[in-house]
């Protein structure tokens, strides 16, 4: 996926001397690839490629860290600067301002806070432009402190009109097969029977979990009371039903890849300072934090022979540690053996060469050896799958014959009667499957 990050906005937490294209250069040695850096609004910006095992890169605050231990490596101060937040409510399972019911096997960690008398109104002019320069549309104070903690910590966030939650009760289930809600673009939605939703006092569905809010439950420019949502949830389901709805959101994209449960709290905490900041309103004075199954450390072993041999050099421990710990881990030797604590963000390593990758970013691709292949081509092997397809090519070539590579959907006039339609189409040329060749090779 490909992210914008503004210059601006990366250096307030990132200190360093260096400018635009000296980090985007170090970056894409050792970390996330900066495509380009393009001008909007006056303002450099990064547009960075970022892989899709690597979900904690794609904000603001991702990509600081991962700067603040490259720009090191190249003899450039680099510092990370940490958010502050004021708020200090207290997290409890239980609230008296709503009555909450989660399946935890698809919402992971279910967070939420009572903010009561908000002012809507146009966001500072600050603020409107990180949005612009990040890509997104500046809507209002309320939508647009959710988009902002989007894209600084990487953690969707929801906002819902309080008072239109009937009861002030939320339970979130997996839907019913043949279940409707109409979301806040304004599209009719038949669920399948996998998909995360959340149900009012009412039994009406309120939400898309993951996906998009229920217009039933949107803020607009009546609301009063807000109930500010931040949550993870099973990454397979929201895969399933963005896919099998074509419904893509920024935050389906994140939470698909499997987000940070403990960033919920920091990403909560900055949203409420945001709002008594924005929208003047009046947080209430515990967060609903129902958290059945926290982040338990986890510990990747392997040796400095097994890390060397890989890497076709000699690197000291005290070498490995110090790649290491830039990036967060925690890393204890015994011996010649290492154990390495993985942070709770870093959810993608799970085995030996995954510590071995990290340590060889962070070394420098650039400076491992390198050496020519030396020696004659062999020979193509006779009598491979392949040797026959090659040969009647050959012939047909030979004999005047035009090989083509056709797509094998067509649009609607060009199928025949029970053709199969896809569900969800790239665009009306290529809406069925075809049952003959004929349409395409007349293209």
């Amino acid at each position: 996926m490909e992210i914008l990050i503004p210059d601006n906005w990366l250096k307030e937490f990132l200190k360093t001397h260096v400018g635009p294209e000296v980090i985007a250069e170090c970056l894409s040695l050792c970390g996330p690839s900066i495509d380009r850096i393009e001008k909007i609004e006056g303002d450099p910006v990064y547009l960075i490629e970022v892989t899709t095992n690597r979900v904690d890169s794609a904000s603001v605050l991702g990509i600081v860290r991962e700067a603040s231990a490259i720009l090191p490596r190249f003899k450039i101060a680099a510092k990370l600067l940490q958010p502050k937040a004021k708020a200090k409510q207290k997290t409890v399972k239980s609230v008296f301002y709503l009555k909450a019911s989660v399946d935890p096997k698809l919402c992971f960690r279910f967070s939420a806070i009572l903010i009561r008398n908000v002012k809507i109104g146009q966001s500072p002019a600050e603020i409107q432009k990180k949005l612009i320069e990040c890509g997104t549309r500046p809507i209002n104070n309320i939508v647009d402190i959710s988009n902002y903690i989007m894209l600084l910590f990487g953690q969707p966030v929801h906002t819902f009109d309080y008072d239109k939650i009937k009861g002030a009760k939320m339970i979130l289930r997996a839907s019913k097969r043949g279940e409707r809600l109409t979301t806040l673009d304004g599209k009719n939605h038949k669920l399948s029977g996998e998909d995360i939703v959340i149900e009012d006092g009412s039994g009406r569905l309120i939400d898309l979990a993951g996906i998009m809010g229920g217009q039933n439950s949107m803020v607009d420019e009546n609301t009063k009371n807000v109930l500010l949502f931040v949550q993870t949830y099973n990454p397979v389901n929201i895969r399933k039903t963005s896919m099998s709805l074509a419904a893509r959101s920024e935050a389906s994209m994140l939470f698909e890849k499997g987000l940070d449960t403990e960033l919920v709290g920091p990403a909560m905490r900055y949203a409420i300072d945001m709002f008594v900041d924005l929208t003047k309103g009046t947080p209430a004075g515990e967060i609903l934090d129902i958290y059945p199954n926290p982040y338990k450390v986890k510990a990747v072993k392997t040796n400095l022979e097994f890390i060397n041999e890989r890497l076709g050099i000699s690197l000291t421990k005290d070498q490995i540690s110090k790649s290491l710990a830039s990036l967060g881990f925690y890393p204890r030797w015994s011996g010649k053996n290492i154990s390495v604590e993985i942070p709770s963000y870093r959810r993608d390593v799970e085995i030996p060469e995954d510590i071995v990758e990290e340590v060889a970013r962070i070394y420098g691709y650039h400076n491992l050896p390198n050496k020519m292949l030396t020696g004659e081509l062999p020979e193509p092997l006779m009598g491979t799958p392949f040797d026959f397809e090659e040969k009647v090519k050959d012939y047909l070539s030979g004999w005047g014959g035009v090989e083509t590579y056709t797509l094998s959907f067509v649009s609607k006039g060009e199928a025949k009667e029970g053709a199969l339609k896809l569900k969800n189409p790239l665009g009306a040329e290529s809406e069925y499957l075809r049952t003959s060749l004929m349409p395409s090779l007349q293209k």
